[in-house]
């Protein structure tokens, strides 16, 4: 199964000037369970994929949700910023099996 089958929410965001966010959102609960399980969605996984820190891969079991966090390259807005609003960032988990 997708993650795009499975998550209702799946988004990034701009978290300030310096972050953005991914959300993966879950209405049902064993899906949301399915993907913390996955390998594909471990925390060692997306951290390499994003390039960031295990501890940046937060699932939060009481909205069925797993937030990611990513620390801006540039400070958004400036020169070289290529995501100002942090909506693009999401893509690759769109077809991740889970």
């Amino acid at each position: 199964m997708r993650l795009r089958d499975a998550a209702r929410v799946i988004r990034s965001k701009n978290a300030g000037p310096t972050q953005v966010t991914i959300d993966l959102m879950f209405d049902d609960p064993k899906l949301f369970q399915r993907a913390l399980a996955a390998a594909s969605l471990k925390p060692e996984v997306i951290a390499q994929r994003y390039g960031v820190a295990e501890a940046e891969v937060i699932p939060y079991p009481a909205a069925n949700a797993i937030k990611i966090v990513l620390p801006r390259r540039v400070i958004a807005g400036s020169p070289g910023d290529t995501d100002v609003y942090g909506a693009q960032q999401h893509r690759p988990m769109i077809d991740v099996e889970i």
